[in-house]
Parts: structure tokens; C-alpha cells; sequence
């Protein structure tokens, strides 16, 4: 059972008064069973939700009926959106009024639901970034969640990859992504709009600068195109590579999914051994020889030459590296 789903209904119930129990469940993608069920679970915890039988009837409050949801502060309101990650609503320098806010929204709530609420906050936890890495320090992170709602342009000097390394950019902030623990700024320049990496911005200064978002541009939508341009820039060519059954299995904690998921679509036995040969897709031969060194003994380069020339080279330096005086 939902606690935020209790609290749909009886909002529901709140703002539109008499609701079937059909309509409660299509306005909330539900079975009419569970509308039935979280409307017993709301009388049983002490809300005054009467049902008023035959045609046109439905349940309903007891008029004079309200929740107190009010008394938030603008950045209380803001903070709600992040009231079940308290992780990134630090980061995002919303900590105290994500604290507060929940205080409120639990102070709102009847006794039962707000036992619920709490048994339910209470076994779910997220955490974010990746194993084996820390979390990145982004100190300009809550400038950027400013500027976004303000609407106003921010002049950074950023660190990039390719050279020059360092480089300075007016940036119109539209909105800001977490993925797998990493903050990433999309902005508008000159240019076009560009994604950044939150913790490359050396520096950042608010402009006097306000701008306006054009009203079409979805963040979600850009950043699925985003990363799917990501995916399409990333691989530059292929490998043919042979993998031991425990290589097979080790594969998932080595390399990237889409690896996992080539392996899966064109492996071939080779051999009564278990071994397979499949075709992977590479960012480039440098990286790959790191990427397949992790497998050790488990995997083969068959092709392309280059690639399995530097396996070669890397493993005959290691060779002698340990080798014994």
C-alpha cells in the first residue's frame, strides 16, 4: 500500500468532492479494488469519508473537512520534489527545507497515515553514486539550481577534455540532471544548447543577464536525445573477442552494458570448452585494451589486429615487470 497514494485520494477527495470509486481508481491508474482498499485504509485511520450510495453517488468528506498542507515556504515547495533523496537535496543546498518540509507534510497527515508515511521512509534508502568512486564535490551546484529558477545566465570557466582545456562560457541554465551520481548542467550558449559536468566548472559568477526558456523545450526529451547521441558518438568501431565461461560471467562488473548486451546477441561456441566468440562494439583501442585487460586470462582479442597487437605489448610489459632477477 501507498502512503503517497492515500494522500492522492484524499487530495482527490479535497478538490473535486464526490468521487466514485471507479473514478478515484482511473484518475490514479489503480484496479477498483485498490480505490476501495485505500479508501477503507483512510476511514480506518480516522478521515471522515462517507459513501453516498445509488446513481450520481460516491464517497466524500465531511463537509467542513480539510488538510492542512499549508504554511510552506517557496523553497519548502521546491524541496518536496526531492523529499525522498535527501542525498541530492544537500547537494542541491535544500537539506533544511526538505527537513522541513517533511515535518510539515507528516504534521498534515492523520495519525495513521502518518505512521505509514513514516514505516515507509523508513525502508527505503538512496545512495546514488557508483561503487569503487566518491561522490564529486560540486560547491556550484546551488548557484546553478538558483539560476535555473531565476532564469538568469551565469558566466563559468570550465574544464573540458579536449584542448583548450580550460575555457570560459556564458551559460543559460534550462535545468540540471543526476545521473548515477554525477550532476550534469543543460544550458544554452551561443552555440546551441550544450550539457555540462557540474564538477568540471572551475568557476561560476551570476550575470545580470535574465533569460527565457522557450516554452517547447523539454528536459527529459533532451536529455533522452542526449544520451542517445551519446551512445551513437561513443563507439567508433568493433572487436572480435573470444571469452571463457568465467569470462562470460565476470562480464557485467568489467564492462559497459551495451558490451554485455553484444556478447549476448552474437556469441558463438567455439570449441567443446565453453568458450565463445562474439563481436563487441569499441570506443577506440587504447581504451578497449584497458577495458578487456580486467577479464586477465579469460578473454582473447581475435580482431582487429591493432587492438590484440596492444594486449600484446601491454602483457609483455607486464611480463617484465615481475619478471624474477
Amino acid at each position: 500500500m501507498s502512503a503517497s497514494r492515500l494522500l492522492s485520494v484524499l487530495l482527490l477527495l479535497q478538490s473535486r468532492g464526490r468521487m466514485s470509486a471507479q473514478g478515484i481508481a482511473d484518475e490514479l491508474e489503480v484496479s477498483v479494488r485498490t480505490a476501495y482498499r485505500d479508501l477503507a485504509r483512510l476511514q480506518a485511520a480516522g478521515v471522515p469519508v462517507y459513501a453516498e450510495p445509488g446513481r450520481g453517488g460516491g464517497y466524500q468528506l465531511l463537509d467542513g473537512y480539510r488538510t492542512r498542507l499549508t504554511g510552506m515556504s517557496e523553497g519548502e515547495a521546491r524541496a518536496l520534489f526531492f523529499a525522498g533523496l535527501p542525498g541530492p537535496a544537500a547537494e542541491l543546498g535544500l537539506a533544511a527545507e526538505v527537513a522541513a518540509a517533511r515535518l510539515k507534510l507528516l504534521a498534515a497527515l492523520p495519525a495513521g497515515l502518518r505512521e505509514e508515511a513514516a514505516r515507509v521512509a523508513s525502508v527505503f534508502h538512496l545512495d546514488a553514486p557508483g561503487w569503487y568512486r566518491e561522490p564529486e564535490q560540486t560547491p556550484h551546484l546551488p548557484l546553478f539550481v538558483d539560476a535555473v529558477l531565476a532564469r538568469r545566465a551565469v558566466d563559468v570557466r570550465y574544464r573540458r577534455w579536449r584542448a583548450p582545456q580550460e575555457v570560459e562560457r556564458r551559460l543559460r541554465p534550462y535545468g540540471l540532471v543526476l545521473k548515477s551520481g554525477t550532476w550534469y548542467l543543460v544550458a544554452a550558449t551561443e552555440k546551441g544548447i550544450a550539457t555540462y559536468r557540474v564538477a568540471q566548472v572551475l568557476d561560476a559568477v551570476p550575470g545580470d543577464e535574465l533569460f527565457d526558456r522557450p516554452d517547447d523545450f523539454d528536459l527529459l526529451a533532451y536529455w533522452e536525445s542526449y544520451l542517445d547521441d551519446f551512445q551513437a558518438r561513443r563507439y567508433t568501431g568493433t572487436a572480435t573477442i573470444r571469452l571463457s565461461p568465467r569470462g562470460r560471467r565476470r562480464l557485467p562488473d568489467n564492462v559497459p552494458p551495451e558490451v554485455v548486451r553484444a556478447v549476448d546477441a552474437t556469441a558463438t561456441a567455439v570449441g567443446d570448452d565453453g568458450w565463445v566468440e562474439a563481436v563487441i562494439p569499441v570506443e577506440g583501442t587504447e581504451h578497449a585494451c584497458g577495458e578487456l585487460l580486467r577479464l586477465g586470462v579469460d578473454v582473447e582479442v581475435v580482431a582487429p589486429a591493432a587492438l590484440r597487437r596492444a594486449m600484446t605489448t601491454t602483457v609483455e610489459v607486464l611480463a617484465r615487470a615481475y619478471e624474477l632477477s
